[in-house]
């Protein structure tokens, strides 16, 4: 790195709205240096594990216990695979880095450049305007400064670049978006559509919309169904920071990459109010190092961001930066849920290849545009799932048999088995907050995050309905021996993390304006997961990244207007 230390611009945070950030601010004509507190990984050559199959792992691909319970205690515990043994140096070493819980709390995050967009599920929704418009129709949290109409030609800007595959399905409450060809259903899939949809005419069953190629794109190879992504895609086939958005900045040749830079806060200038620049601590050494910039991006993570602001404690500040109101780390949220699975028969005959790396959903059915009468719970959840059948591993495993029969039963396809797992909305409460401990240091000496969150009565009944709901379309579509058992039970789980710098109209009830700028420090913006207001139903990254290209161009029209 050269040894400027004032940019136009600092971007904090390489991830997925990182990333975006580095990029718009870089193509709109800006200096900008990016601080990442991870390690460097670099695109393709940083995917150590990508080809390695279980034989040449270490530990014969098996989890390594001990390693996992000592320094990867939390990570180790991710659903549906995200954490293995050929993606560990992903994740952030747990004992090195603990926070403190006054209720059990999953905080997921990796430690390295491209952050969690190495290791997302990749799945891409739109808002519709009801997620939108909840706050303010049911009391529940503060009004959205904003409407669906402010993000549509914003969302349709991210989808372009990053490629989408999926169908449109024309629902009002589940808009549609720019996509890739989408993605083929197994024939059980096909089936279940069909079955739930002569049941259920407002409900609707449609493939995943990922962001994962099914063409080439923007010089990136198509998907190769191996459903490996959380290794890193040398095919460049998902969306990721490292293999799209930060290539485009750095082709500019306006970006500058700092990693191991942890941020220690944000400084404000007492004269003018706005932020001056950032001070970081470096990871290998210890310096400590000041960068200054006209504009800061602040895109670390829900609770990276919410610790650097919480961090950032001056006199006019005292209590972070944002938190004159006692708003900031407030209203924490995140996706809960149920999940039910049964066995299908009728389709022995039917098969599919490859791994495809997304299910199908069923968009929010209950409570769409105001009450259920039978619904005794506020707002609503979705369903993502599949139909698959029963690889080699299960059987094995669930068989008694040993030798030659052993081996002849393995090698016949598995039973077809469907499950539905729900994404609930929990809603937004002001006990649901994460503050700093100063009396327990973490890594370099910065107090420990404690989290005080809990998923409440609200959420109790809307798991209740959504198993309810479950278990019937499974029955419907001809399942056996459906059972439910209990996901995401615990806040932190689904790594929907979201809150905490809450966006609104007004100040005394928010951390951010309709422009994602801090109340008060109209240079700082904040637009990860952390701005949101509420939790809607689907999966919130392609807002993150609508929000985030919206208010770059907002940010840069000031910046040339000299108002920043």
């Amino acid at each position: 790195m050269s040894k400027t230390t004032q940019f136009d611009a600092i971007v904090i945070g390489s991830g997925i709205t990182g990333g975006w950030a580095a990029k718009e601010l870089t193509e709109k004509g800006l200096k900008v240096l990016l601080l990442e507190r991870g390690a460097l990984v670099e695109h393709q050559k940083g995917y150590i594990h990508e080809f390695t199959p279980p034989w040449q792992a270490p530990n014969q691909g098996l989890p390594d216990r001990e390693l996992d319970a000592h320094d990867y205690a939390v990570q180790s515990k991710i659903e549906r695979g995200a954490y293995s043994w050929a993606n560990r140096q992903y994740w952030i070493n747990d004992r090195e880095n603990p926070y403190e819980q006054v209720k059990p709390f999953r905080w997921h995050r990796t430690n390295v450049l491209g952050g969690r967009s190495l290791t997302w599920g990749r799945q891409s929704y739109r808002w519709g305007n009801d997620d939108f418009l909840a706050n303010a129709r049911d009391g529940h949290g503060n009004d959205w400064p904003i409407r669906y109409a402010d993000l549509e030609p914003w969302y349709t800007h991210v989808e372009k670049f990053i490629g989408v595959s999926g169908q449109p399905e024309g629902l009002e409450h589940f808009p549609d978006g720019h996509y890739l060809p989408p993605m083929e259903m197994t024939a059980l899939e096909r089936a279940l559509k069909e079955r739930i949809e002569a049941k259920w005419r407002e409900r609707r069953v449609t493939i995943g919309r990922v962001a994962n190629l099914t063409v080439p794109h923007n010089g990136r190879g198509p998907c190769q169904n191996r459903n490996i992504c959380n290794r890193g895609c040398s095919f460049g086939a998902y969306f990721s920071s490292l293999s799209s958005t930060l290539p485009a900045a750095q082709q500019t040749g306006r970006l500058t990459i700092r990693t191991d830079s942890v941020v220690e806060a944000i400084d404000i200038d007492p004269r003018t109010k706005k932020a001056s620049g950032v001070r970081v601590i470096d990871a290998k050494s210890g310096e400590r190092l000041t960068f200054k910039a006209r504009i800061v991006f602040l895109c670390a993570s829900t609770y990276g961001t919410l610790q650097v602001l919480l961090q950032s404690r001056s006199a006019l500040h005292p209590n972070g930066i944002g938190n004159h109101s006692d708003q900031l780390g407030r209203h924490l949220i995140d996706h809960h849920g149920v999940a039910a699975f049964g066995e299908i028969k009728g389709f022995e005959d039917r098969n599919y290849k490859g791994r495809r790396p997304t299910g199908i959903l069923i968009p929010r059915f209950r409570n769409v545009g105001g009450q259920d009468a039978d619904a005794d719970f506020t707002r609503g959840y979705g369903f993502q799932g599949g139909a698959m059948r029963d690889d080699w591993t299960n059987t094995a495993a669930m068989t008694d048999d040993f030798g030659a029969d052993m081996k002849r039963n393995i090698a016949r396809p598995g039973k077809w088995i469907a499950f539905l797992g729900a994404f609930g909305e929990q809603l937004p409460q002001a006990h649901n907050r994460v503050t700093l401990n100063d009396k327990k240091p973490g890594n370099f000496g910065l107090p420990q995050l404690s989290f005080d969150v809990a998923y409440g009565e609200n959420e109790r009944k809307m798991a209740v309905d959504a198993g309810k709901q479950a278990e019937q379309m499974l029955k419907a579509a001809g399942a056996e021996r459906v059972q439910l058992i209990p996901v995401r039970t615990l806040p932190g789980v689904s790594i929907h993390e979201m809150g905490g710098a809450r966006m609104g109209h007004n100040p005394a009830e928010s951390v951010l304006n309709g422009h994602n700028q801090v109340h008060g420090v109209s240079n700082l913006f904040v637009t990860d997961g952390s701005a949101m207001a509420s939790a809607g139903t689907v999966n919130p990254s392609l807002t993150y990244m609508a929000l985030t290209v919206r208010a770059v161009d907002y940010a840069v029209a000031q910046f040339k207007a000299g108002k920043l």
